[in-house]
């Protein structure tokens, strides 16, 4: 009965792991297809592969830099308030 109990245990874990990861993997092409209109996702692609240079998609600073040169492109990069 413990052994059983064991076993169940590492199946679970290794079954969560697992869906985590494709969680993680899949969460930002979600959130690009659901929110960057059609026409600007190859800009924000050609972004993402020139600003991130490890495995995994650091995506949170890779989509404040897609705001920035978005602003930048709409404001002439005139607007004080850039950083």
């Amino acid at each position: 009965m413990n052994s059983l109990v064991v076993v169940v245990t590492v199946v679970g874990l290794v079954a969560f792991v697992i869906a985590s990861e494709v969680v993680i993997a899949v969460l930002p092409l979600i959130i690009v297809v659901a929110f960057v209109p059609p026409d600007e996702r190859r800009g924000l692609a050609d972004l993402l592969a020139a600003t991130d240079s490890s495995r995994r998609l650091r995506l949170w600073p890779a989509l404040r830099a897609a705001a920035t040169a978005r602003r930048r492109r709409a404001g002439g990069g005139k607007n004080g308030s850039l950083r």
